[in-house]
């Protein structure tokens, strides 16, 4: 009993055996791979936004694989992510795109320290590790401003520290409050090492709505400069709030004109982006060219900023000070690098999203009864030439899926002895997938129901065949791998 009509270019139609392949060896290759993860990641030493746009190698063996959710810009997503442009890690994803099959809203990954706005704000664990480093830092510089405060020094240090990454937070608020005013949606903003990331689930319709997405952050990082600039008229430089103001007005004028330079991930490089975009007319073009501002930006970074910072206070190669420089930028110029990456693979992946149909993806399948023997049904199978089993009842009607994964667990000598009943799952209403479904929707129906495998089918109601998650993954991987 097979399914119905598939076009000649199935996949199906090529596999000689009932199990979904055998490697070169002849062994049976198992079908969940791990795909590509995707995320882009808007990043600045301040500020980051992402959109998620990741199909991800979220997998399971038993009730299914799963992609990570990826956003309609750009996310990843969480591969494959968040696909979409280049994505505000601002994680699209990604590149982070309205979403791969998957899990939907990922854990924040954190300390929860509110839900301003309703958008939850998580500071990461390696946010501690930067506090500590500034803390050191700026309490040495305090030694020799304020040289009678002693060791009460760093504790107005980390003070300092507290009230700079609460700047970065009023930053990514700003992403955040555009981002709700288009209507965008905002997963979560987390403060972390290099930053501040305010996750971001679509991209932005026209490239006007981009830029100013992007270039609100740089706008309060300014602003808030500015104003501790005004306020250390109000008071002496040689005193506690005369070095915090100081303090907090470099570290917010550095942040905005850092995340001003024009390059992936960082919002200059969105700015840049949405002005080649408006030109152009084509989004694509947009990525591609403030990713290669990117690229040459990182390399500026690495091999500029431990010169430059060298230079400015006078150390020499192979001292402390200067193999601290040279690590930071090396780690700020990977960030840098990867983001350009990602944005184009996420923005190619928003490319290919309309031409994944399921109608394209979809194996054949034969229907059994459920307590027709394993083995009996894979020869069934293989004599279709079909890659998936539908457990039918005794009219005909689709029931339950036969799960790949727990066929490959069956050692061959037991198939006789196990009916085919025993491996599958109950068909859901979230299980059934009409035939014509296809990028976007596609990826938000795996999402709402995660399992391995999807019945297929016709506008009749009839069988048409069964989807794996699996073979989902492997196309958007492809796409990822040709470019």
């Amino acid at each position: 009993m097979g399914s119905g009509c598939h076009p000649a270019h199935s996949p199906l139609t090529a596999r000689p055996t009932p199990e979904l392949g055998r490697t070169s060896a002849g062994g049976l290759r198992h079908p969940w791979t791990p795909s590509r993860s995707v995320r882009v990641r808007h990043v600045a030493f301040g500020s980051r936004v992402a959109d998620k746009t990741e199909p991800s190698g979220d997998h399971t063996t038993g009730e299914g694989a799963m992609v990570s959710d990826t956003t309609g810009q750009q996310t990843s997503q969480e591969p494959p992510p968040q696909p979409g442009g280049p994505g505000h890690d601002h994680r699209p994803g990604g590149p982070s795109g309205p979403g791969g099959p998957g899990h939907g809203h990922r854990p924040g990954g954190g300390i929860l320290m509110g839900r301003p706005f309703g958008v939850p704000i998580y500071v990461g664990p390696s946010w501690f590790l930067i506090a500590a480093l500034i803390t050191w830092l700026f309490g040495r510089q305090l030694a020799d401003v304020l040289p009678d405060l002693g060791y009460t020094r760093y504790l107005i240090a980390f003070s300092f520290a507290v009230a700079f990454y609460g700047s970065v937070l009023i930053h990514e608020l700003a992403h955040t409050l555009v981002a709700l005013r288009y209507r965008l949606g905002v997963r979560r903003i987390q403060l972390q090492f290099f930053g501040g990331v305010s996750e971001i689930e679509k991209e932005a319709e026209t490239p006007g709505r981009e830029f100013w997405l992007a270039f609100v952050g740089p706008l309060l990082s300014l602003a808030i400069g500015g104003i501790c600039w005004l306020l250390t008229g109000l008071v002496r430089f040689d005193t506690v709030p005369g070095v915090l103001l100081a303090g907090l007005t470099v570290a917010n004028l550095v942040v905005a004109v850092f995340n001003l330079l024009p390059g992936l991930p960082l919002d200059g490089g969105r700015m840049l982006r949405a002005v080649v975009w408006g030109v152009t007319g084509r989004p694509m073009t947009g990525t591609v060219a403030a990713a290669w501002s990117g690229r040459v930006l990182a390399l500026v970074v690495l091999f500029g900023l431990p010169l430059w910072g060298n230079a400015q206070h006078g150390s020499r190669p192979g001292t402390g000070e200067s193999l601290l420089n040279t690590s930071l930028a090396a780690v700020l110029a990977v960030v840098i690098w990867s983001g350009a990456g990602t944005a184009v693979r996420n923005a190619r992946l928003k490319e290919a999203l309309p031409r994944l149909g399921v109608r394209d993806l979809t194996r054949r399948a034969v229907q059994v009864t459920a307590d027709t023997p394993l083995g009996e049904a894979l020869r069934r199978a293989r004599e279709a030439q079909a890659g998936a089993v539908v457990i039918s009842d005794g009219h005909g009607d689709p029931i339950a899926l036969v799960k790949e994964a727990a066929v490959l667990q069956v050692p061959e000598h037991r198939r006789p002895w196990v009916a085919a009943g025993a491996l599958a799952r109950t068909l859901e209403p979230g299980l059934r997938l009409a035939v014509d479904l296809d990028g976007e929707q596609l990826l938000a129906a795996l999402r709402t129901t995660p399992a391995s495998e999807y019945l297929v089918v016709n506008p009749d109601g009839g069988v048409y065949g069964v989807l794996a998650v699996a073979d989902v993954e492997r196309r958007l991987s492809a796409v990822l791998s040709r470019h």
